[in-house]
């Protein structure tokens, strides 16, 4: 396999594996979670390679976990005080954490190759010369083995536990009512959200399994409020933003890891723009037929309440409109011309006169 092609599937695995569960996390308003873990692993790892004397992958990854869900604890644990939001919790322990890692980084490990750059932007350019060799056997790239295995796991997660998560993210008052302890189920989902973290950051870094975690399911959020839905379009979004990223930074010599996280950010601009649901610009299409469907109706009415008056003749002229309605004359001559042109409003002589099809969408809205 080319160095390339195992760059590109690592990329997709963890894409696939952080996607998964960022739809939950996005729904409990936990996105940055995310980002805490993975600055807080920082003194996991330092820990884990001063036990073991030098630089090991297992040992490391066993302290790397458990800073993780010590970070977890105390959020949750500020949180609970009520002195402090969730959002403030976060923001005083992962800096804390991971200045901690800093300092012993810089103390103890200077002379390895453990820095806070190669944290936060990953070696996933060099996956490829990362083997997994067991008596000698080289069975491939570990980051693919390591990706893989994340994608399973936490795809099995979510199938033995797809009902508690939806519930406890959408109802927790009544998942407590049915016994399923929100508070457990919480912990476990943080447990595997740290375990993925740690699994992924050493290949591709803090910044792209933040983006990873969050962006593709943000996006998809905007696409759909389905959440099975929801996570199938995560995990595509994120393997499709892996692919961008990785065509962009071939074309354009630059870092493969960012150019992934900006990827993501791309598509979530797009979705943000051009969502047919929530996007932007469909929100403006929308105010603005409604204002266009508003002025209709309201010429409508005027029409029909003043088709019996003596002065309907003065009422339902052109000019007059536009004073007793208060419209500009280019607001009349809108709303006049897209009432002609749904054959609500014809002409007679010198004023306008409901049709058949007008006065009945008049006297609905009347009697409403």
């Amino acid at each position: 396999m080319s160095s390339n092609a195992v760059i590109l599937l690592t990329a997709m695995l963890c894409a696939a594996a952080c996607a998964l569960l960022g739809s939950f996390l996005i729904l409990r308003r936990m996105a940055m979670m995310t980002d805490a873990i993975s600055h807080a692993i920082l003194p996991g790892l330092v820990f884990g390679f001063w036990l073991a004397n030098g630089s090991n992958l297992v040992v490391g990854t066993i302290g790397a976990t458990l800073a993780a869900l010590l970070t977890v604890t105390l959020v949750e644990a500020l949180g609970r005080t009520k002195r402090v939001d969730g959002g403030s919790a976060m923001g005083i322990v992962f800096p804390a954490m991971f200045a901690l890692g800093t300092v012993l980084v810089s103390r103890y490990f200077s002379n390895v190759h453990l820095d806070a750059d190669a944290i936060l932007m990953g070696n996933i350019e060099f996956s490829v010369f990362d083997r997994f060799v067991i008596a000698g056997n080289d069975l491939g790239p570990r980051s693919l083995w390591i990706m893989g295995a994340l994608v399973i796991v936490n795809a099995g997660f979510l199938m033995l536990f797809f009902k508690e998560l939806k519930l406890t993210t959408f109802d927790p008052a009544l998942a407590a009512a049915f016994g399923f302890m929100p508070v457990v189920l919480n912990y476990v989902l943080m447990t595997v959200l740290s375990v993925t973290t740690v699994g992924a950051f050493t290949a591709v870094g803090a910044i792209l399994v933040v983006a990873l975690v969050i962006v593709p399911a943000a996006t998809a959020y905007l696409l759909t409020d389905r959440l099975d839905l929801m996570i199938g379009l995560s995990v595509a979004l994120g393997a499709f933003a892996a692919w961008l990223g990785f065509q962009f930074a071939l074309w354009q010599d630059v870092s493969v890891s960012g150019s992934m996280a900006a990827a993501t950010g791309v598509l979530f601009l797009l979705a943000l723009l051009f969502s047919p649901s929530q996007g932007a610009v469909a929100k403006i299409w929308r105010t603005r037929s409604n204002r266009q469907r508003f002025a209709i109706d309201l010429l409508l009415v005027h029409l029909l309440a003043h088709e019996g008056d003596r002065g309907r003749d003065v009422e339902s002229t052109p000019g007059d409109l536009r004073t007793a309605l208060r419209w500009s004359p280019g607001q009349a001559s809108q709303a006049i011309g897209r009432a002609m042109k749904h054959g609500l409003i014809q002409p007679a002589e010198d004023r306008l006169a409901l049709t058949a099809q007008g006065r009945a969408r008049a006297e609905a809205l009347r009697t409403r």
